[in-house]
């Protein structure tokens, strides 16, 4: 009976209205949504009768901020991974370390930074300390998950057999098989051979772009983030995906972590750290994560991140007097890159940014703030414009 309550009809329109969040408008919702009850029934008896299956993923390949491939399951599919999500999350956020930050509610990039910010205060007494750190990440993350310990994860703290199915059905899907293929074909031939999917041993990856991929690289590197607390002892730790920090006063004791840690990835997960992206500094020179280089004293916006907003600022100049792109699609973007730059040390960036590079879109935007330069909005003479 227990099944016929976690599959239940309540459970998976519940799943549905979280899946469809920002995205009703998108054809696949929409098309799941006019026939809304009928799919859900489908489901609904598929998953009491254990006879869902996954259907075919698409998969298509980004550009930025790194070339990778993105595995989207199909809407259908993705409410069961809502489904999913809904049971186990509650679970293992009791077993989840404090500073891990990805994919959490409450948490999220900008958290991290305040954190590892605080911590470089905290362990150098305001910078009175001498501090070094070391920044590591794992190789080829996705690509290198082990199914079968992934599973053993799961089970450690989940004991619910229908959960323990579904799960099991998720992670060992092997999404590489017969994908639809979307978007520019060529940029396939350009993903590394070590990052793709289609090249990843049987019983090894999971695809980048679904929620439980997310989910289950947390599950994955607690295991780490377990070692690193209550084995290394480590107490200025942060991890978000598979990039992580540790601050300490000893250099010589952060090489040993990083041995230690190497050790532990290769004989407990079947994972290496990136051979050329771990190093051991001094504070001082400062922490490039997520898009902010962070120092002692103050927290710096990444050179790589201004010049993309610039070489956009250079192309919308380029194509908003041609009606390439409108001007509340403009906004957008400009505003999302200063919510960022809001999080640094930045007014004299901003204001920079406001006065040398915007151009002609000083002619459509005027600062909400002129004293802050904190975002933007359409000027008055041409709101009606841009309905």
């Amino acid at each position: 009976m227990e099944s016929f309550y976690l599959f239940s009809f309540q459970n998976l329109i519940s799943a549905y209205y979280q899946c469809r969040k920002r995205k009703r408008l998108k054809s696949l919702p929409a098309k799941f949504e006019f026939c809304l009850e009928k799919e859900i029934i489908i489901l609904e008896k598929l998953l009491k009768n254990h006879a869902w299956e996954p259907l075919p993923f698409s998969v298509f390949v980004v550009t930025a901020p790194k070339i990778r491939e993105i595995f989207a399951a199909d809407f259908r599919d993705r409410v069961i991974h809502h489904l999913l999500y809904n049971y186990v999350e509650p679970i293992f956020e009791q077993k989840f370390i404090f500073d891990s930050y990805a994919c959490r509610k409450e948490k999220g990039t900008h958290r991290a930074v305040k954190q590892l910010s605080r911590f470089l205060k905290k362990i150098t007494s305001n910078n009175r300390k001498k501090t070094f750190y070391l920044q590591a990440d794992v190789e080829n993350f996705f690509p290198s998950i082990n199914h079968d310990i992934l599973f053993n994860l799961i089970k450690k703290y989940v004991n619910n057999p229908y959960i323990l199915w579904l799960a099991k059905t998720i992670i060992y899907h092997n999404c590489a098989e017969n994908p639809v293929k979307k978007g520019q074909l060529y940029l396939f031939a350009l993903v590394p051979p070590q990052k793709s999917l289609f090249n990843s041993p049987p019983g090894q990856g999971l695809p980048i772009g679904n929620l439980t991929s997310q989910f289950f690289a947390n599950v994955y590197l607690n295991e780490l983030d377990q070692f690193v607390k209550h084995r290394l002892k480590c107490k200025y730790y942060i991890r978000y995906v598979d990039d992580f920090v540790i601050l300490d006063e000893s250099k010589e004791n952060l090489y040993k972590l990083k041995q230690e840690i190497t050790e532990f990835l290769q004989e407990k997960l079947f994972l290496k750290l990136h051979p050329k992206k771990w190093v051991v500094r001094d504070i001082n020179e400062g922490i490039d994560i997520l898009g902010y280089i962070i120092k002692p004293n103050h927290i710096l916006v990444r050179k790589r991140v201004v010049k993309n907003f610039k070489k956009k600022l250079f192309q919308f100049q380029n194509d908003l007097p041609s009606g390439i792109v409108k001007l509340d699609f403009v906004l957008s973007c400009v505003n999302s890159y200063y919510a960022h730059f809001m999080h640094a040390n930045s007014y004299k960036l901003r204001k920079h940014l406001w006065e040398k590079h915007f151009g002609i879109l000083k002619n459509h935007f005027e600062p909400a703030d002129p004293v802050r330069y904190n975002y933007f909005k359409i000027r008055d003479e041409y709101k009606a414009q841009n309905i």
